[in-house]
């Protein structure tokens, strides 16, 4: 009899040669045939349950370019570890061919030339075709959204959210957790969720005046004779992310000891499996499964990691299944006895220009988009460079949000957010739809106020501990603030208060003057009232402004590994 510990030592093996059948080992293959659907999707089946885990779509419904980051530093005990590997590294541990498919979809080198060989990736009428796939193969299944669902795009930002409601409601998902849904407001997100045929849950969540538990905290679904509890884990630090005055009503948090209490309570009601559908981000989720006892499974989300094998921690798992609709996660697990005795893991890829659409979620989508085509789809200029946003520092998206804010606001610095979000733009054409990628959200007011060197200096060093504390339970942000007009040095591995030096004022190289008052204009400010136009509405008059955008290495800012 093999020990629980062996099985799952076995099950992870499994993972690889499964990937190996299907987007591991044909590497080769794909370098001298076309992709097809049936080797994306092959799988050799294994136990008697079956999860299926996308996350952080963003609201993009249809196929997508999305560069993966070229930087992305991993402190304490995260340096070197997956996720924190980034480009050739990455290729290299986990095996991957330069140039291959798999190249493409995991790592950034070369994106823009595989680009055109391998075609955009994900879109929800091809999500439904690889979920319908495995449903059809598999009864005992299980479709979880680790959320960032109903955000980061036109269509979401006009329908307020009920666009993705809809559409996956025709997907199937049985149940979310969330993050930036909240910032549609208390009002707004209790109206989607009557509208859902899923549980919102989030055993973190609780009421901010009396201190009780607001939303459903977990559920327990059957399967096939199986009961697998589901408990919902929603970004930690959405009051700190995002404008609080959105949804006073709630407060948040890691909540380890009650993350705790709701694992126990469901294995007290005998379930077989505990999953944990988690939006912390996958640093936090990894010092969660060494404090928490009983989860077999956290399917992670948050921090847009697409990693090809499982991560695990003690008897968990942990499952990192990407963004913008570029991968679904596919985990089969052999439960007896109450216990998970072993898996099998696939990470699949959803080349669009492989993957043949659904009909009906094809047809939903076009409809949501109807009203809106020609907004979306007019052209406002064209970049002769990739544009990209993802990485801990500075993208060309984001230098180029940064121009138009010093431009069109007349100022002397931009500070824009270091989110996550948003698709790529090969050379070509710059759409409405594709600046609304980047900048979509309920408060996207494009401010300009002046502050002094002193608190530059303080707000850059509050964002890089924010990003770069050692302990996983103290990074409360996305990546770090992107800035235009200023230069500046950054030592992630010193102090707090230390990190950040050499700032610039780059219009004439001087350095700044913690004394003096700068211009600065920015967005997504989390302060109520905030004026000044919409960014989206800034970006698009600057290109037109420019008609043709040239993006350029930004040499700005200094990484110093200390």
């Amino acid at each position: 009899m093999f020990s629980r510990r062996e099985m799952l030592q076995y099950g992870l093996a499994g993972s690889a040669v499964l990937a190996g059948l299907g987007f591991g080992n044909l590497t080769r293959a794909f370098a001298q045939q076309a992709l097809t659907q049936d080797q994306l999707l092959r799988f050799e089946d294994f136990g008697n349950l079956t999860l299926i885990h996308l996350t952080d779509c963003h609201a993009h419904l249809r196929p997508v370019w999305f560069r993966e980051p070229d930087t992305n530093i991993g402190m304490g005990q995260a340096q070197g570890r997956a996720p924190h590997v980034v480009g050739e590294a990455f290729q290299k541990m986990f095996g991957i061919a330069p140039g291959s498919p798999e190249a493409y979809a995991l790592t950034w080198p070369d994106f823009a030339d595989l680009a055109k060989t391998y075609g955009r990736m994900g879109g929800f009428d091809r999500i439904a075709t690889v979920v319908k796939s495995i449903r059809a193969a598999r009864p005992n299944t299980l479709l979880l959204d680790g959320g960032d669902t109903w955000h980061g795009s036109f269509t979401s930002l006009k329908t307020r959210g009920e666009d993705m409601v809809r559409v996956m409601n025709l997907l199937g998902s049985e149940a979310m957790t969330a993050h930036w849904e909240f910032t549609f407001g208390t009002d707004r997100v209790q109206e989607l969720i009557g509208m859902m045929d899923q549980p919102l849950l989030g055993a973190n969540i609780f009421d901010a005046e009396w201190d009780e538990p607001a939303f459903e905290p977990s559920r327990i679904f059957e399967k096939g004779g199986l009961r697998i509890g589901v408990v919902g884990q929603a970004f930690p630090y959405t009051p700190i992310a995002n404008p609080n005055w959105m949804f006073p009503e709630y407060s948040f948090g890691i909540r380890e000891e009650r993350m705790q209490q709701v694992v126990d309570d469901l294995r007290a009601e005998g379930v077989d499996l505990v999953v944990c559908l988690s939006h912390n981000g996958f640093d936090v989720d990894h010092k969660m499964a060494s404090g928490v006892k009983g989860i077999d499974v956290i399917l992670s989300g948050h921090t847009h990691d697409a990693i090809p094998e499982p991560v695990q921690v003690g008897e968990t798992i942990i499952i990192a299944s990407g963004s913008h609709g570029k991968f679904v996660s596919r985990v089969d697990l052999d439960i007896r006895d109450g216990r998970m005795q072993g898996f099998r893991h696939k990470l699949i890829p959803v080349f669009s220009d492989v993957i043949e659409p659904d009909a009906e979620m094809a047809g939903l989508i076009a409809e949501i988009r109807a009203p809106y085509k020609a907004e979306l789809e007019e052209v406002i200029g064209r970049t002769d460079g990739l544009l990209y946003r993802r990485g801990n520092f500075n993208g060309t998206w984001d230098d180029l949000i940064c121009d138009a804010l010093l431009s069109e606001r007349d100022a002397e610095i931009a500070l824009s957010p270091g989110v996550r979000w948003g698709a790529s733009v090969l050379p070509g054409d710059i759409t409405r739809e594709d600046i609304h990628s980047v900048t979509s959200m309920t408060y996207g007011q494009a401010y300009r106020n002046e502050m002094t060197g002193e608190t530059l200096k303080a707000v850059m060093e509050d964002v890089a501990d924010n990003i770069f504390n050692a302990d996983p339970y103290y990074q409360q942000g996305g990546d770090m603030v992107r800035t235009g007009g200023l230069g500046y040095s950054i030592d992630p591995r010193a102090e707090i208060g230390n990190r950040i030096s050499d700032m610039v004022l780059l219009k004439d190289n001087s350095p700044i003057d913690p004394a003096r008052n700068y211009t600065v204009a920015g967005w997504a400010s989390v302060n109520e009232g905030t004026e000044g136009p919409q960014i989206w509405d800034v970006v698009e008059n600057y290109i037109r402004t420019q008609g043709t955008v040239s993006p350029a290495p930004n040499s700005a800012i200094t990484i110093m590994e200390g």
